[in-house]
């Protein structure tokens, strides 16, 4: 993810903090220093912060390592001020398969729960449960208290949380059908994100609520979106759906020829060809950082994307789609015997789903009357 900072790997997998992470620190000192604290307790605070996001990155290793078990990788693990984003290579192809990665987030924060719980219980001794004499027992007991509410907040049934795919992987699994099991429940979803806004702006006035209810909400409407589009589109080539009229760049072009070529059409990322063969990707941030940094010099070969590859012109549509939207290419050449024929865009895939959409929805034509209805 953009604007993020590496802090480490764990099992090979990228763990970084978004930059607006900081400004929960911030918030939080500020609050602490308003209401009176005193330097130590402002630390506290943020000791604390930072340990209920080193629990929620347990939360997504524990997606992470689920998800490995069934040969999905998983890219990343970002943290952002509304919790933490592990970004796995695909989503699981079976519903038994979603519904244990679904519930091995959650399961982590029931082992720490248990894991504090019973420490705290050792210290107290076995037979009473005061722990108001324990050295940092207030820390630990609110901390206990935070990863038993990430268990109940993640298992509501409101897509796109845990609770919400395990919902889905459930009702795919009883009826076969995955994208009426999204459907239903990114409806859910979006009824409860309905509920938390008006409990946010009218009952608790809480701006936080209502934050979240609007990425509920958002969040459903855009996996449901997803899934439907795989599905319309199983089946269907690339070629259906690709771009035949675009313009190729060589790797010695300067960048004034992608400047004008950018400029004198629609087209916002080419295909970089040499001698035949498609050997990069240009895309139209790629220009604009370069012509930032160094004006119109530069040559195409120093600021093309190598690693985007290519996409047989008879692969299926929705194995494409998925690659696109996991990847960071939005843009695929599309060969044919591996000579360049066209190019797929997220756009372009939009597109033939609006023109799907609409010839569903077209009224059939009264039938003509003949002449023979008049002999």
């Amino acid at each position: 993810m953009r604007w993020s900072w590496k802090l480490g790997s764990v099992a090979s997998i990228g763990i970084y903090v978004h930059w607006t992470f900081l400004l929960v620190i911030g918030w939080i000192v500020m609050m602490r220093w308003t209401e009176g604290a005193t330097a130590a307790g402002v630390l506290e605070s943020v000791v604390f912060v930072l340990a209920i996001f080193g629990c929620v990155v347990l939360h997504e290793l524990g997606h992470a390592l689920a998800a490995k078990h069934y040969g999905i990788r998983t890219r990343d693990i970002t943290l952002l001020p509304i919790g933490g984003l592990a970004r796995l290579e695909r989503m699981p192809e079976e519903p038994i398969q979603e519904f244990w990665v679904a519930l091995a987030g959650p399961a982590v924060n029931v082992l720490i729960a248990a894991v504090l719980l019973v420490f705290l219980l050792a210290a107290a001794g076995a037979t009473a449960f005061d722990v108001s004499s324990l050295e940092g027992a207030g820390f630990l007991v609110q901390l206990l208290a935070v990863n038993i509410f990430l268990v109940l907040f993640n298992m509501l049934p409101a897509f796109p949380m845990d609770g919400g795919r395990v919902l889905r992987a459930v009702i795919a699994h009883f009826s076969g059908d995955y994208v009426g099991a999204t459907q239903v429940a990114a409806s859910i979803g979006q009824v409860m994100a309905i509920l938390f806004g008006i409990a946010g702006l009218f009952v608790l006035h809480n701006p936080f609520l209502i934050f979240i209810a609007l990425f509920v909400y958002l969040g459903a409407q855009e996996e449901a979106h997803m899934v439907e589009m795989r599905s319309a589109f199983r089946g269907v080539p690339v070629r259906d759906a690709m771009m035949t009229r675009f313009r190729a760049l060589q790797p010695d072009d300067t960048l004034e020829v992608a400047t004008s070529e950018l400029l004198a059409g629609a087209q916002q990322d080419f295909p970089v060809v040499e001698g035949g063969r498609v050997v990069g990707l240009l895309p139209r941030l790629n220009v604009l950082k370069a012509l930032a940094e160094g004006g119109t010099d530069g040559r195409v070969r120093d600021h093309m994307q190598a690693d985007c590859g290519t996409v047989e012109d008879t692969e299926m549509l929705d194995a494409t789609l998925r690659r696109m939207n996991e990847g960071s290419c939005p843009t695929l050449p599309v060969v044919h015997a591996g000579q360049l024929v066209g190019l797929v865009t997220l756009e372009n895939v939009g597109e033939l789903m609006m023109i799907h959409s609409a010839l569903k929805q077209r009224k059939p034509r009264p039938a003509a009357r003949g002449s023979a209805d008049r002999a």
